[in-house]
């Protein structure tokens, strides 16, 4: 018995030292790389969760994601169990919009997961980008807008909606105007007619709990203000005496063009002018007038014609004697 206390003593010092010194080959695995980049993206209430994916070489790494509220400190899981996204839609159990919602994901590779990685507790109505509301029509006047709106998401009972219109006038110009609605058919009114105007609109939200959520802004419409009746009429009636005006200095013109017709054609003939040499010779007839030397290439040709009695011995067969003749000569006719 007593020497089996020593002996004791030294097994287990034994096993203690074996447990220490670990086998070359007996190392554990590095773990899994958890999701980086884990955030709530909520726009007009439609939220989801992203990350950024895990990479793995050669292998197709796989997500959960759970949830837990508020009211119920468990983790649930969502639609999102093993897949290979890297986002996840709220389901419809999340869709109250004053709920604390806390959510998680991790990654999986086979039997090895990752670290959880949690969000920052996320309330819809406070943490939510409410979008520019559609404008729907623009009804144009000679001194107003009459804007339609519809809002970017449906109201649930409690919210309170109201409309943020900023305008200006002119494209270029920075001095913009003011006007608060919660109307969705409004009117801006006091405007320049057929002037440019522009505008925007925002929709701002609040809740019972007061709190307020200002939206985003709209993307800049502009539109032209029509002419007044009075303006138009105004229009109507100058061009009406414009055109009476010409049509009276066209009649006059013609008149003044038809009875001054001979002296208009006096005044534009061109004066008449003597010829140079005509002028000379006018001037002093005692000098020599130039006489046209012509000289006809074709001599003139010679034309006999006899006349002969009836019973006269003159004429014969043979035309041997003496007649009476005529010689008559010409250029080229015989008369």
């Amino acid at each position: 018995m007593p020497c089996r206390a020593p002996l004791l003593s030294l097994l287990l010092f034994l096993l203690l030292l074996l447990s220490s010194v670990r086998a070359p080959g007996a190392e554990s695995s590095p773990p899994l790389p958890a999701p980086k980049d884990v955030v709530i993206y909520s726009y007009n209430f439609h939220s989801l969760l992203r990350w950024s994916p895990v990479k793995v070489n050669g292998s197709s790494v796989l997500y959960t994601v759970h949830f837990k509220t508020g009211a119920f400190n468990q983790w649930d899981e969502m639609n999102c169990t093993r897949i290979t996204l890297t986002e996840c839609s709220f389901p419809w159990s999340l869709k109250e919009r004053r709920w604390t919602v806390v959510l998680r994901v991790r990654a999986e590779l086979g039997q090895v997961t990752s670290d959880w990685v949690e969000t920052d507790p996320f309330v819809a109505e406070r943490n939510t980008t409410v979008g520019p509301p559609k404008v729907n029509r623009v009804n144009l006047s000679s001194d107003s807008l009459l804007i339609s709106v519809a809002p970017p998401f449906g109201s649930e009972p409690g919210d309170f909606l109201q409309y943020h219109v900023s305008y200006w006038e002119n494209a270029t110009s920075t001095t913009k105007k003011e006007a608060k609605t919660s109307n969705t058919l409004f009117k801006i009114g006091n405007l320049k007619e057929s002037t440019l105007y522009c505008f925007r609109i925002q929709v701002e939200l609040k809740t019972n709990s007061d709190f307020q959520l200002l939206g985003l802004q709209s993307v800049p419409e502009c539109y032209r203000t029509t002419i007044s009746e009075a303006t138009r009429a105004g229009y109507i009636i100058l061009i009406f005496v414009l055109v009476l005006v010409f049509v009276n200095l066209v009649t006059v013109s013609l008149f003044l063009l038809w009875r001054h017709h001979k002296k208009i054609k006096y005044w534009s003939q061109p004066p008449l002018d003597i010829p140079s040499h005509f002028e000379e010779y006018l001037k002093d007839p005692s000098m020599p007038v130039l006489e046209d030397n012509y000289t006809e290439d074709d001599p003139h040709d010679s034309l006999s014609v006899v006349f002969c009695e009836e019973g006269s011995q003159v004429c014969g067969s043979s035309l041997d004697g003496q007649a009476h003749s005529h010689s008559v000569s010409s250029d080229s006719e015989v008369t």
